[in-house]
């Protein structure tokens, strides 16, 4: 097997036992981000002789004896929204881009990362203050899909997304307010995970909504996304969101299976979301919940409130609390902003107090709603979206008001969910189902990813770009 298809797991390991060096497996994947991030618009900083010279200090600890963690010597790609010491934070915007110079220090994510032993290979591109949308007017990508070049690998951790299924490296950072570690995840066939509000802390993040925001990892494989969870979770004083709960050992027990567990197909979403839903997506959701019964699951249904009613919800809280994060910019210079970013902005210029106030009020219900799923169910089955990944010259700046968001509810409600890949549809594209569980319960939802992957995901296959 190359170095660039072997995952972060196998990398840790052979970097440590002396089979490979963190200098050969960092130059491998530079080699991969000049060359194939160019073409994917994946990246949008790379600084190859920063990347060496870490490489090299890793390993020299290692021949030291120092074995800084169990990501020692991995490199990975961390959102262009996040703090990386020396690097500029660029958001993909031209307000930031060129403008904001380097970083005094890592955000926290990094900063464990870097604790974990990991090296930072890369900033990878992002939509314009992680809402902007897929912008040809930025500064950076818009990203591809590396299944195919002509289709949205989704956002906004596009760059993450496509880097990572194009094996530039193995694993890497992304955020999520409304889905943009699931959305990219699922279309580019990947593990995304996105935690319980206040798992993983957000200082040193650029925020888009702050009871919203999240961070999390984006792998190849649930082994892969449970190490990287375990490295970033953690309380965190300086963050107002971050949650003091005990962080598991999220790898150790991703074989336990899913015997014995209730897990509830989320079939009146899909009932709400009639005639609005492709083939692939559905097909994909009942092949999961018949590897899971396979497995010795029980299966039923669960039902709530419309989905529309936590859409509403969702855009509500996300686009009011983006136009207070930007509102001195967006009323001095406005056309700072490309069209996708400018256009939400004035949307969320537009809500009131009350609108804002109202969506707070319905947001307590639907958290106590999901609280009560909970002691029926042990995790929940959901469509990942409504079609499988869209061609990207569809995706125009009215799109995130008028799509069907199934990813952001669970911003709303704040429970982990996981996106799981079920290998390839019809069409060649990746499928891709969402699991969510109760708060602080992700070490379920990778039980139950671990066994859909297996049986579905297909990671012995990769577009075919990565070989080129």
């Amino acid at each position: 097997m190359e170095i660039w298809q072997r995952t972060v797991t196998a990398l840790a390991a052979d970097i440590r036992d002396g089979r490979l060096t963190a200098r050969e497996v960092a130059r491998v994947s530079l080699d991969r981000a000049e060359r194939l991030g160019s073409r994917l618009r994946s990246i949008a900083t790379l600084d190859p002789d920063r990347v060496l010279a870490e490489a090299a200090a890793a390993d020299a600890d290692l021949a030291a004896g120092r074995l800084r963690g169990p990501l020692h010597g991995v490199p990975v790609g961390i959102k262009d929204i996040c703090d990386v010491a020396g690097y500029e934070t660029g958001n993909g915007s031209r307000l930031t881009t060129g403008q904001s110079g380097p970083a005094a220090a890592d955000c926290v994510v990094v900063g464990r990362l870097r604790a974990a032993g990991a090296i930072v290979l890369a900033k990878t591109e992002t939509h314009e203050f992680a809402i902007g949308g897929p912008d040809p007017t930025l500064p950076t990508g818009p990203a591809r899909n590396p299944w195919n070049l002509d289709h949205y690998p989704g956002g906004s951790s596009s760059g993450s997304g496509a880097s990572v299924a194009a094996a530039i490296v193995p694993a890497a950072i992304g955020t999520d307010t409304g889905g943009s570690i699931r959305i990219p995840s699922a279309y580019c066939g990947l593990a995304g995970m996105k935690p319980t509000y206040g798992r993983v802390s957000r200082r040193g993040i650029s925020p888009l909504a702050w009871s919203l925001d999240h961070a999390g990892p984006m792998t190849w494989t649930m082994a892969d996304n449970a190490l990287m969870l375990n490295a970033i979770s953690g309380y965190d004083a300086g963050d107002p969101g971050s949650a003091a709960a005990r962080v598991p050992d999220f790898p150790s027990g991703i074989d336990a299976g899913v015997a014995g567990l209730r897990i509830g197909v989320m079939a009146g979403w899909v009932e709400d979301c009639a005639g609005r839903l492709s083939p692939e997506v559905t097909a994909a959701l009942d092949a999961a919940a018949g590897a899971l019964r396979a497995a010795g699951a029980e299966i039923g249904e669960w039902r709530g409130s419309p989905v529309q009613d936590f859409i509403a919800v969702n855009r509500v809280m996300l686009l009011a609390e983006a136009f207070t994060v930007h509102e001195q910019d967006f009323r001095t210079q406005p056309g700072i902003f490309g069209p996708f970013l400018r256009e939400r902005l004035a949307v969320g210029a537009l809500l009131s107090a009350a609108d804002y106030i109202q969506a707070l009020r319905r947001r307590q219900e639907m958290i106590a709603e999901f609280a009560a799923a909970f002691r029926d169910f042990d995790l929940l089955l959901c469509l990942s979206g409504a079609s499988d990944a869209p061609v990207a010259a569809a995706q125009k700046p009215g799109t995130m008001l008028s799509g069907l968001n199934l990813t952001g509810p669970f911003n709303v409600t704040g429970n982990p969910v996981l996106s799981a890949p079920c290998g390839p549809d019809a069409g060649g594209l990746p499928a891709s189902v969402q699991i969510v569980a109760a708060p602080f319960q992700e070490a379920l939802a990778y039980r139950a990813g671990r066994v859909i992957e297996r049986a579905l995901g297909a990671r012995d296959l990769r577009p075919d770009i990565a070989f080129s």
